[in-house]
């Protein structure tokens, strides 16, 4: 609309910034004219609320005109008001629908309707010449800048808005068709006469439309009216002429101009939530909650529509992302298994919309040329918020296209998801005079993208289809090389890497797995390595890139693959004779000597460096445990074969002093003084070393890593120990990470050096009993002293206390609960699962006697932990009384005798903390009480219910008021059929225990207290 000139305002005066604006009305004067025409009534009636658009015409149609009449008289006689007046006339002037309407008095709906239009109308032509006037000065240098012209107050927007909520109210709902652009609520007013309801529509829609265009008004108007202007407009723009008499063709174009214009202009998720709304509910969808009356359901045509419009939307740069925003913006964070199972089948819905082409698409490759990188840019989210909910879409959505189209899938998702792996596997074609030497091919960022796109799309979506399994072993063995880079330093990617190994060895066919595997140990070419030309270098930010290295010639590359394939070879062939032919490799001292001493001496003139370096290392610790085997008693040694054994000890010397792996340097001197000594001094690294290569672990000698022959106990965070024999690696796995919220260790005067403190793993594994026992007490100080070297290494501490719980010696065992009970202590977060787990389940393939000896050991330890943990005992309350309930019924009874005496102390020190639970352990004891045929049982089982009552003591009665009668009559029962006298003691005891609390609360004690009443 074209802004025409005013008439001058009477009493202009200039602005607060020094600007004179144009002539014409005062914006405050608009205003108030607005206020003036929504004023409320006098009396005690009605008052402005939050009332809907039917609800400001219903209610207050008669208040309105009465308003509207004492409006038009102010603007014909006050003085000031002039201005305003010429201004709404030059608006209508303008607009002949407009005043047509608020000239007529047939319809005073439509015709309060149209005057309310024309004052915002004239509104906004007041914020636009505001707004084009000279900017006003600044108020000096550090104060603020002044306000623009055209700003409204938060009095004056307030006003604004009930303006618009009631031209919208009373122009445009009531000639809404039916179905159409509908809200729950009190019904708005009837409408005109079915001739009249386009035109007038059309009136409505134009005006809105106009003051959409000022961003003073189109803000308010636009948040919280948006559906209903929609909808008029698509009445107005492709609703069936029956619906638009009186509205010409131009007209109707126009409006279906304005609307692709403001479907635009707002917010993308806002508007495809107002498309959903428009387009309404499935069929079948029952009512939303809080409908008072059921909706009419959208016409066909506008559901046609609407679905057109979505996929403009979607098909649009960033319309996936603004699709999943619309639908699932407001659903996050929602609370309980209900809210979960309608967060995934949103989810799952929005999957199935973004994986259908849409009609308006040519082509279904167009169509994911388009839509599937921006499905990947869902994985990558920052939003802590809706990450988790975009991430769930995008792998939902990549999952169902590889269902449907796994070609395409494969060519527009999969290959863009694993391209910076591809791009430096083996099968690359990298050009040597493009990238010379140090080019970055990979970047640390990008690398650690992919790797974290990979293990959402495949080990967390868990579909392991042919296409999916495919596409990963065309890069698995990248990340196999990643994974060994990851674990000789210090990085993130080491977890993600091992996680994705996993799945896909778990996921495969078992001749896959096993041909991946010996792609891995470069047995075969099944799988697509690194490329020889690339290497890994650590990041900056904990991660990798790849880079390119030194370029090296064909023949050389040949070569060094051809050595390391013959050192495989040998590693396997000595790896097969050992395990076929056991013991019988040892009869001939002589022979053996000389393999060793021929890998020695290549061991000590070039150390294992380089690309071979894995297999190099491997051959050696073969080697080397050959000889620890030999001394470890594998075969009776006279005189003449130590004085053939002598030759090795130059070069084990050589080789302790120059070798570059520390553990190597240690077993290798280690043997040189076991075989001066003809075997009378045999360090403990030697019997491991024996025992790994004979393929069994020494009773009570020293245990190594498995897959590391020789070698003593690793110290790495990362590297998993040993296990205890017959450990479940599925229920009980402790390779856990240090908690990033846990307390930092305080430094200690005598922390001592990592050689020191491998020394004390290493004698933790002594085979005389006050050495390892020494060691465990030593090892639990320095846990106690929080020690950061130990604390750094608490998975090896762990396990070695676990370990060491097995031992039969009371010394060595009380050492170990020591150290496992102050583990815990300081990280119960991450050890007491562990714990209660190896208590629920006994071990595979121990004796009876042996697992529950071990599993009341562990028992102590969960008390000793409870008893340091505190009133904190609480955070872990269900999952230790569960663990001691299921201990309750073990086959053994002294298993259940014990498990039982700790439940009476964990409920004792819960005390007013039991909660529900105590209904449980009322159950059970009683059951026990009554039924178990073991006097010892009967009689731990009564025994908690002493402890109870003493832990709660005054609150017993409030506590256990829901099972104080069932337990007063198992005490009684007891009393009367109990044989065992103990038993029957202790029942006695607890009645007495019950007696003292309710005398208590039947009869408190009297007290004189003096009390002074002041009188007013």
């Amino acid at each position: 609309m074209a802004r025409s000139d005013a008439p001058p305002a009477h009493d202009g005066s200039k602005m607060a910034g020094g600007a004179e604006p144009e002539p014409g009305p005062e914006l405050e004067r608009v205003v108030e004219a607005l206020e003036l025409f929504l004023r409320p009534p006098s009396g005690p009636g009605e008052r402005d609320g939050g009332a809907g658009p039917g609800l400001e015409s219903a209610l207050r149609l008669e208040t309105l005109r009465s308003n509207a009449a004492e409006l038009e008289e102010r603007l014909r006689r006050a003085a000031g008001w002039a201005a305003l007046r010429g201004l709404r006339d030059a608006v209508l002037a303008r607009a002949p629908a407009l005043a047509a309407g608020a000239a007529g008095q047939a319809d005073p709906s439509w015709t309060t309707a149209c005057e309310l239009l024309a004052l915002l109308l004239c509104l906004k032509e007041r914020l636009a010449a505001l707004a084009a006037a000279p900017a006003a000065r600044g108020a000096g240098s550090g104060a603020a800048p002044p306000p623009s012209a055209d700003t409204l107050s938060v009095a004056q927007g307030r006003a604004v808005g009930r303006a618009l909520r009631a031209a919208v109210g009373l122009g445009l709902l009531p000639y809404l068709p039916p179905g159409v652009g509908q809200r729950p609520g009190p019904p708005a007013p009837p409408p005109g006469p079915p001739a009249a309801r386009g035109a007038r529509l059309h009136t409505a829609a134009a005006a809105l439309a106009e003051l959409a265009q000022h961003p003073a008004l189109g803000g308010p108007l636009l948040a919280r009216h948006l559906g209903l202007l929609l909808a008029g407009l698509c009445v107005l723009g492709h609703g069936p002429p029956a619906l638009c008499e009186g509205v010409s063709e131009a007209e109707r174009a126009r409006c279906r101009e304005t609307l692709r214009h403001i479907l635009d202009r707002v917010y993308p998720p806002l508007a495809v939530r107002e498309l959903l709304m428009l387009q309404g509910r499935h069929k079948q969808s029952p009512p939303a909650p809080g409908e008072g009356t059921k909706l009419a359901r959208a016409p066909a045509w506008l559901r046609r529509l609407c679905g057109q419009l979505l996929s403009e939307r979607l098909l649009r740069p960033s319309g996936v992302q603004a699709v999943v925003r619309g639908i699932m913006e407001g659903t996050g964070g929602g609370a309980g298994a209900e809210a979960a199972a309608v967060d995934w089948r949103k989810c799952d819905v929005v999957a199935k919309i973004l994986a259908a082409c849409p009609q308006q698409c040519l082509s279904l490759e167009e169509y994911y040329r388009l839509v599937c990188p921006q499905i990947l840019d869902l994985l990558h989210i920052q939003d802590k918020l809706t990450a988790r909910q975009f991430q769930r879409v995008a792998t939902s959505t990549l999952l169902t296209m590889a269902r449907e189209h796994p070609q395409l899938a494969e060519t527009h998702l999969l290959q863009p998801l694993l391209a910076p792996l591809l791009r430096c596997a083996g099968t690359a074609e990298l050009s040597v005079e493009d990238l010379p030497a140090g080019t970055v091919l990979v970047t640390e960022a990008e690398l650690g993208t992919c790797v974290e796109d990979v293990l959402k799309v495949y080990v967390v979506g868990n579909d392991s289809s042919s296409l999916l399994l495919g596409s990963l072993q065309s890069v698995l063995g990248v990340v196999f090389s990643l994974y060994s880079f990851a674990k000789q330093n210090v990085s993130y990617l080491r977890s993600p890497c091992q996680e994705i190994l996993l799945w896909f060895l778990e996921k495969s066919e078992r001749e896959a797995s096993l041909a991946v595997l010996e792609g891995f140990a470069g047995l075969s070419s099944s799988v697509c390595t690194l490329h020889p030309q690339c290497q890994f270098r650590a990041g900056s930010e904990g991660g990798a890139a790849i880079v390119v290295e030194e370029p090296i010639s064909l023949l050389e590359l040949e070569q060094l693959r051809a050595a390391q394939g013959r050192n495989l070879l040998v590693l396997q062939l000595v790896a097969t004779l050992c395990e076929s032919v056991s013991d019988t490799v040892f009869t001939n001292i002589a022979q053996v000597q000389e393999f060793v001493g021929a890998v020695l001496q290549r061991a000590c003139a070039s150390p294992a460096l380089g690309p071979g370096a894995a297999a190099e290392a491997q051959t050696l610790a073969m080697a080397m445990g050959l000889v620890a085997a030999m001394l470890g008693g594998a075969v009776q040694l006279q005189s003449g074969d130590f004085a053939v054994l002598q030759r090795l000890v130059p070069l084990l010397e050589e080789l302790s002093r120059t070798y570059p792996e520390p553990l190597t340097q240690e077993l290798a001197a280690d043997l040189r003084i076991a075989i001066c000594t003809h075997g009378a001094c045999s360090p403990a690294t030697v019997g491991a070393a024996a025992g790994s290569v004979l393929g069994k672990k020494p009773e009570m000698g020293p245990r190594t890593p498995a897959g590391v022959p020789g070698r003593a106990p690793s110290l790495g965070v990362g590297h998993s120990g040993p296990s205890a024999p017959g450990k479940s690696s599925d229920k009980q796995n402790m390779s856990w990470e240090p908690s990033t919220t846990s307390p930092a260790p305080a430094p200690c005067a005598t922390s001592p050096t990592p050689g020191g403190l491998q020394e004390l793993l290493v004698s933790a594994y002594d085979p005389q009993p006050p050495g390892r026992a020494a060691a465990l007490r030593h090892l639990a100080n320095l846990i106690m002293q929080r020690d950061p070297e130990a604390l750094r290494l608490q998975e090896k501490l762990l396990q070695v206390f676990l370990e060491n719980l097995q031992h039969e010696d009371a010394f060595v065992y009380l050492s170990a609960i020591q150290g496992v009970s102050l583990l815990s202590s300081e990280y119960p977060e991450q050890i007491l699962p562990i714990l209660l787990a190896q208590y629920g389940v006994p071990a595979q393939g121990t004796e009876d006697t042996a697992a529950t000896v071990t599993r009341m050991k562990l028992g102590e330890v969960l008390m000793r932990v409870t008893r340091a943990l505190g009133d904190m005992v609480f955070r872990h309350r269900e999952p230790l009384v569960q663990a001691f309930l299921r201990g309750a019924r073990a086959p053994e009874g002294a298993l259940r005798a014990s498990s039982l005496s700790n439940l009476g102390e964990l409920c004792q020190r819960l005390g007013f903390q039991l909660g529900p639970i105590v209904q449980e352990v009322t159950s059970c004891l009683t059951a026990i009480a009554k039924m178990d045929p073991e006097a010892e049982v009967r009689r731990a089982a009564v025994h908690v219910v002493v402890l109870l009552l003493r832990g709660l003591s005054d609150k017993a009665t409030e506590v256990l008021q829901d099972v104080l009668r069932d337990l007063y009559r198992l005490l009684k029962h007891v009393v009367m059929t109990e044989p065992d006298g103990a038993t029957v003691l202790h029942a006695k005891l607890a009645l007495e225990e019950l007696d003292i609390v309710m005398r208590r609360v039947l009869f408190p004690p009297q007290t004189l207290e003096k009390k002074i009443v002041v009188l007013p």
